[in-house]
């Protein structure tokens, strides 16, 4: 079971937690402003009339309260909370005798204001933006009309204030959405990256075992009347590589069959990666069975192997196997011959891989992976291909001037590796 990191300090304060907190810090600083502070000659702003009287201490606490009372509705009714801050600034701005509403007063509203923008839909933010700006004109046009004194200047840097708390907001909220979208587009990528990775898998394994069916039920039939212990050692070798073959499947689909396959941390290595469902995975360590196995259903495989045989990354080897499975099936299955060659030359740097074969070639290739036969396109050669290619590797495939056919890979291997 895997524990959960407990969040910072910070975040575990709510939105409604810090929009009071703003509310509170607007009152302190909004009557230290109306003190004479040590070093001060004078107090920095002039209290109003009834300031310190009780019906302006009245205002004060019913200011406050309007805005405590938005700070609890602020997670589920956002438009309202909205509401009751602005009128908490209203109200705890009329004792100060003023021009506009202070920065200090509009500082809960700045807070909520990212808040919405920031959890909310657009159109919420909006309206959110909306009525705080609205709050503001309306303030300074009571004032004009009853012909007071306004501090339009004042106002304009407190409008400001609410725009780019909006602005904040707006792009947290835009930012988390791209994140989350990010998630999900590399979840299906995963999800499908694992299932194309099954598939291949699938073609590869299937594909080789019925090329060595085929081949042992020709065997067979050939000798079942003349050599019945050689067909009865061939249809015991046919019923063996059924019986994989159909295990194999099973597990395949099976994991194809999850609607939702749990999916790494990091998407990276998805491709080769290793589904406990599909059992172990097969590498060039492999490539002599294969090759025995081969050889006993008639086709002669013979494996060079140079360089230093060592330790290579679970994805270049799985890969390397499967290249190399995938050109001895083709032989077995289409260049109508009695032998092939696989060369492994393991490098510093590198893994090369080379299988050649002397079999029939009508010359009907187009370098785009057609099938040997010329019948079409199949998904062996792109198979191979986009193998190498995941791996940042080289492949080509086709005929050789001497007659038969070459498949060539190159996987690159990162330094210190094996090493």
């Amino acid at each position: 079971m895997t524990a959960m990191l407990p969040l910072p300090l910070l975040k575990r304060v709510r939105p409604s937690t810090w929009t009071a907190l703003a509310w509170g810090a607007g009152m302190v600083f909004t009557f230290l402003m109306r003190l004479r502070l040590p070093g001060e000659e004078a107090a920095t702003v002039m209290a109003g009339v009834v300031f310190y009287r009780w019906d302006g201490l009245v205002m004060m606490a019913a200011g406050t309260a309007l805005a405590l009372w938005g700070c609890g509705l602020l997670a589920h009714r956002p438009v309202a909370a909205m509401g009751r801050l602005l009128a908490a600034s209203v109200v705890a701005t009329t004792p100060l005798g003023v021009g506009e509403i202070p920065l200090a007063q509009f500082l809960a509203v700045d807070v909520a204001l990212y808040v919405v923008a920031a959890t909310r839909p657009r159109r919420t933010g909006l309206v959110a933006l909306a009525m705080a700006l609205g709050t503001l004109v309306g303030y300074l046009t009571v004032r004009l009309v009853c012909g007071w004194n306004v501090g339009t200047s004042a106002e304009l840097a407190v409008a400001m204030t609410a725009a780019i708390a909006w602005l904040i907001g707006n792009s947290t909220h835009q930012a988390r959405e791209y994140a989350e979208k990010s998630r999900v587009q590399e979840a299906a990528q995963a999800v499908t990256a694992e299932r194309l990775r099954i598939a291949r898998e699938m073609h590869d394994s299937v594909a080789h075992s019925i090329g060595i069916i085929a081949l042992q039920a020709g065997a067979a039939a050939r000798v079942i009347e003349t050599q019945p212990v050689a067909a009865r050692e061939a249809l015991g070798s046919i019923e063996t590589a059924g019986r994989e073959t159909l295990a194999g499947l099973r597990r395949m689909l099976g994991a194809l069959r999850q609607a939702e396959p749990e999916l790494p941390e990091h998407a990276e290595g998805l491709a080769y990666g290793d589904s406990a469902s599909l059992g172990p995975a097969l590498g060039l360590a492999d490539v002599e069975r294969l090759a025995a196995t081969t050889t006993a259903a008639g086709v002669r495989v013979e494996v060079r192997w140079h360089g230093e045989r060592r330790p290579l990354p679970p994805e270049i080897d799985i890969a390397a196997y499967r290249i190399i499975q995938e050109a001895v099936t083709n032989v077995v299955r289409h260049a109508g011959t009695r032998s092939c060659r696989v060369s492994v030359d393991s490098r510093t740097d590198e893994l090369s891989i080379e299988i050649t074969d002397d079999g029939r070639w009508d010359g009907r290739w187009d370098g785009r992976g057609h099938g040997r036969s010329g019948k079409g396109q199949g998904w062996g050669l792109v198979g191979m291909r986009e193998r190498a290619a995941l791996l940042h590797g080289d492949f080509s495939a086709g005929p050789r001037p001497e007659g038969g056919f070459r498949v060539t890979a190159r996987l690159p291997v990162p330094v210190g590796v094996g090493a």
